[in-house]
């Protein structure tokens, strides 16, 4: 955690700014780099009864971590994203409750305290 999950860049591009990408966003978040998962989805855009090329859109699965650290991650992030040479992408923050996250259904925070 966090995971990113990509639609509209390719693996192989993701692949190539993944380790500088993952070591910057865990400096940011003040966690190790085996915290971060991305996932590439391929996917089919639709429009107009046409197949048309996918937007660039991360979705970012976390923990919240504030405003500011939210502000550097997507900074950070598109930065790298734009180094591929894609001018422009979506990002949108999904944020875990901690009392609602297990891992083999047990519950990984105690909320109770």
């Amino acid at each position: 955690m966090p995971q990113l999950i990509v639609r509209g860049i390719a693996a192989e591009q993701m692949g190539k700014i993944s380790s500088s990408l993952v070591e910057e966003l865990a400096a940011i978040c003040e966690c190790a780099t085996d915290n971060f998962v991305i996932d590439c989805l391929n996917t089919t855009s639709v429009f107009n009864g046409s197949v048309v090329e996918t937007y660039p859109f991360i979705e970012v699965k976390w923990f919240e971590r504030g405003l500011a650290v939210r502000d550097r991650f997507a900074k950070s992030l598109a930065e790298h994203v734009k180094a591929l040479g894609i001018p422009e992408m979506e990002i949108a923050f999904t944020t875990y409750r901690e009392d609602s996250y297990y891992v083999n259904g047990e519950r990984c925070f105690d909320s109770e305290n």
